[in-house]
């Protein structure tokens, strides 16, 4: 198993299979519009410009599970995200990241890579988790960790062959 046998709605509610990014490294994120943590959407689209010529994207999957700070419906979402951050990655339908409605996704991230305490439980917005080339999870980032701290990673997944 892989994120390549994951598929999610876009924002714009079209499916979208993650198999159809076989061979790139990945950074998918828990997002929220209202969150501490929401500068960092600066960060994460300056990452997905420097390196989406070499095979790299973000993906941002709102999440309103963490003190309701993403109330809003997708078109708002999309709207925010374009006029505040100008972001150019791919965005997707809101989901919930914990609990029995946690997208299939998230449940098998957090089961690769369960955390420093090792529950598996996402704690907040702008929790990050680094694809390889191989569709497996390669590290999961706090939030509390800022997207340009983990460029190295970066660097390294995409001179590894998929």
């Amino acid at each position: 198993m892989s994120v390549y046998d994951f598929t999610a709605k876009s924002i714009a509610g079209e499916d979208v299979s993650l198999a159809d990014f076989r061979g790139h490294v990945l950074l998918i994120v828990n997002t929220a519009s209202k969150c501490g943590f929401t500068p960092q959407y600066e960060g994460l689209e300056m990452l997905h410009r420097k390196y989406k010529d070499q095979a790299f994207a973000v993906f941002g999957f709102p999440c309103n599970q963490f003190g309701g700070q993403e109330p809003g419906a997708e078109d708002e979402i999309a709207e925010f995200c374009k006029t505040q951050f100008d972001i150019d990655f791919p965005m997707f339908a809101k989901v919930d990241v914990n609990g029995d409605d946690a997208h299939p996704l998230f449940k098998y991230l957090k089961k690769e890579r369960p955390g420093l305490l090792g529950s598996g439980m996402i704690k907040w917005n702008f929790t990050k988790f680094l694809i390889g080339r191989d569709g497996e999870p390669i590290k999961r980032y706090a939030p509390t960790e800022k997207p340009e701290d983990i460029q190295d990673d970066i660097n390294d997944a995409l001179a590894k062959a998929a």
